[in-house]
């Protein structure tokens, strides 16, 4: 990462932090296949670990989501990191802070779907290809991936 930028991570806490972060997560994640702005959330959005990423503290470039699916297993979801940011360590920040909390509350594995592009970069931090579990838009196949904590 270049070390004159300074990533600040943060939950999102008032309205505007919340649009703000869906909008992200909605801009890269869902409209190139869909309009609609809602197949940007879940049920678990109330009970979830929400994280941002800012640059220099102003400027949001990248988002990610963390629930439980039990108490010893959390899944990661909405990882989104802004084009023009990609590949600058912005993704590795946003994973080890999801990945501490799920720590620090007794997880003990997380999974998660991983577009075929992001596989690389998962397998990167450890985490292993169980197989395809599903596709979206009729075009984008996901696969499941696990780590062990």
């Amino acid at each position: 990462m270049d070390c004159s930028v300074k990533i600040e991570l943060r939950q999102p806490v008032t309205e505007q932090d919340f649009q703000l972060y869906y909008d992200l997560r909605w801009r890269i994640l869902r409209e190139p296949w869909t309009r609609a702005r809602e197949s940007g959330q879940d049920e678990h959005e109330q009970n979830a670990f929400h994280i941002m990423a800012w640059q220099d503290g102003a400027l949001l470039v990248g988002v990610g989501r963390l629930h439980y699916n039990s108490p010893e297993e959390a899944q990661i979801r909405y990882m989104a990191v802004e084009k023009a940011y990609a590949r600058r360590g912005i993704g590795s920040l946003i994973l080890r802070e999801l990945e501490a909390n799920a720590r620090s509350h007794g997880a003990r594995r997380i999974v998660l779907n991983a577009r075929e592009e992001a596989i690389p970069f998962y397998k990167t931090h450890n985490y292993q290809l169980l197989g395809q579990t599903s596709t979206l838009f009729d075009s984008l196949v996901h696969w499941r991936m696990a780590k062990e904590l």
